[in-house]
């Protein structure tokens, strides 16, 4: 029920990600990052927890696909998950049991992976990852929403998708970016939307959070 690109930016250092689905809330089950870690995504029939284990073995210093190891033989139940990891060297890795629901499919690249099941097209994985790459001298936000376009141009999922999120981590132990559409007629626009009102502020919150005595005003009514 759900598309996803994970992915570290190379020139920052970012990792975001970027997923949607027909089932509500999927940024807040299926979505993982960690600043100066990685990033992952546990879904398809969905255990928040995996993303967790996924990042905390990345931290310990096991690479992308180590982690994913590690986390699918110690899962009683990994062949209902849909998996990907990508770690502070760039390596990513996938995993799809075999119960993994529908057409479903995944595409490892250099520092990114998508993977994505109940497809309308096993090509949606690999559209989003060419997407992705292609953009690569845009910001990570502007990548990742590239992706997630062109995942949804592919065919995206077979049902209607109505919730989407995307989750970007920086040099600061909280996201920059934690957008998230929990259900709507029109997730992946609404997300759009999101971003485009979200990335000229991005910074400023982030100046708030570590120096409020020389961050920007809000400019809304009585903060002079």
């Amino acid at each position: 029920m759900t598309f996803s690109l994970a992915a570290r930016c190379p020139q920052t250092g970012r990792f975001g990600i970027i997923v949607s689905s027909s089932s509500p809330a999927v940024a807040a089950r299926c979505a993982h990052v960690r600043a100066g870690v990685g990033a992952a995504a546990s879904q398809n029939i969905t255990d928040p927890s995996l993303g967790t284990a996924l990042l905390d073995a990345v931290a310990a210093g096991r690479s992308a696909q180590e982690a994913l190891d590690l986390v699918v033989d110690a899962g009683p139940f990994s062949e209902y998950r849909q998996l990907t990891v990508v770690d502070g060297q760039g390596g990513a890795a996938a995993h799809s049991g075999s119960r993994t629901l529908g057409v479903h499919a995944s595409a490892v690249g250099d520092a990114a992976v998508a993977a994505g099941n109940l497809l309308a097209d096993d090509g949606v994985p690999a559209a989003m990852l060419a997407a992705f790459e292609r953009a690569a001298e845009l910001p990570l936000g502007d990548r990742l929403l590239a992706a997630l376009r062109a995942g949804a141009d592919a065919g995206g999922e077979a049902g209607p998708v109505h919730s989407a999120g995307m989750l970007i981590v920086d040099q600061v132990s909280w996201p920059v970016t934690d957008l998230r559409v929990d259900w709507s007629d029109s997730p992946l626009a609404d997300l759009q939307q999101l971003w485009e009102l979200w990335s000229p502020q991005e910074a400023d919150y982030v100046t708030r959070g570590l120096d409020p005595s020389t961050a920007p005003a809000y400019g809304v009514p009585g903060d002079e």
